[in-house]
């Protein structure tokens, strides 16, 4: 109340007109202090921090370019080490087919021999037994010949023209 009767209107004092020199000066002075403290304290750790963040970053990456190279360079050793692989697997299996060929060709002609041969018994044994068939049929023929003779001619024997005779009809 003492300020009511000295006649002041109460108001915000940053307003009063004859306080802004005096503001304006601690407002100079606050922003050159902290110009100051944010130029040579802040401004440098952050500048470190960002210039430290760069290069890890940076190595980062160099580190992921060398490891890309090198991944690069595997895969293309792989790739060749596959491709010598496959090489190597179709040079076995082509030798391995031509041993099996061999073996083959071996075991057909063995078998084209062991059947040669026994084709050639076989035959020698169907010529005997053609050759005892002929003579078989040939001595039967000549005995029911004699006996239908001396069956239906009792008065001849005469076994040289019955033999003739088979003999002839037995040739054709």
């Amino acid at each position: 109340m003492a300020s009511e009767t000295s006649g002041e209107t109460a108001g915000m004092p940053q307003l009063d007109f004859s306080t802004f020199p005096n503001q304006i000066f601690w407002l100079v002075l606050s922003l050159v202090v902290v110009y100051f403290i944010v130029s040579k304290v802040i401004l440098p750790r952050i500048g470190g921090v960002l210039e430290e963040r760069h290069s890890v970053i940076s190595d980062y990456i160099s580190q992921a370019a060398d490891f890309k190279k090198q991944a690069e360079e595997a895969e293309a050793d792989y790739e060749a080490a596959l491709a010598q692989a496959r090489a190597e697997a179709q040079a076995i299996a082509a030798d391995t087919k031509a041993d099996i060929q061999k073996e083959l060709d071996k075991a057909v002609a063995k078998a084209d021999a062991e059947i040669a041969v026994k084709t050639a018994e076989s035959e020698k044994a169907i010529a005997l037994v053609r050759e005892g068939a002929v003579e078989n049929v040939r001595e039967v023929a000549l005995a029911t010949t004699n006996e239908i003779v001396a069956a239906l001619m009792p008065s001849v024997s005469d076994d040289a023209a019955v033999i003739k005779a088979v003999t002839a009809r037995m040739k054709g």
